[in-house]
């Protein structure tokens, strides 16, 4: 189980975790808002919502678990 998708590209089963372009995308706005002259004091902290489920089933073949098809629904990125 990873934080990040990148380790389960190079071969790890499973990450959960945050979307890192999503992340940029809060960074733009907050930028954005502090450049159109909001005091960054009174800006509100904003935390990321999106968290993403990869799963990759050569990891899980080799290792020999079994992935409930349930959990393959609910996966963002399956790599085959």
């Amino acid at each position: 189980m990873y934080p990040w998708r990148e380790y389960v590209s190079a071969g790890g089963m499973v990450s959960y975790g945050p979307n890192p372009s999503e992340a940029y995308r809060l960074v733009g706005v907050y930028s954005g808002k502090i450049l159109r002259g909001a005091p960054p004091a009174e800006l509100p902290v904003e935390q990321q919502n999106k968290m993403d489920l990869v799963i990759n089933l050569r990891a899980t073949k080799a290792l020999q678990v079994s992935v409930p098809i349930p959990v393959l629904g609910r996966a963002d990125e399956v790599i085959e």
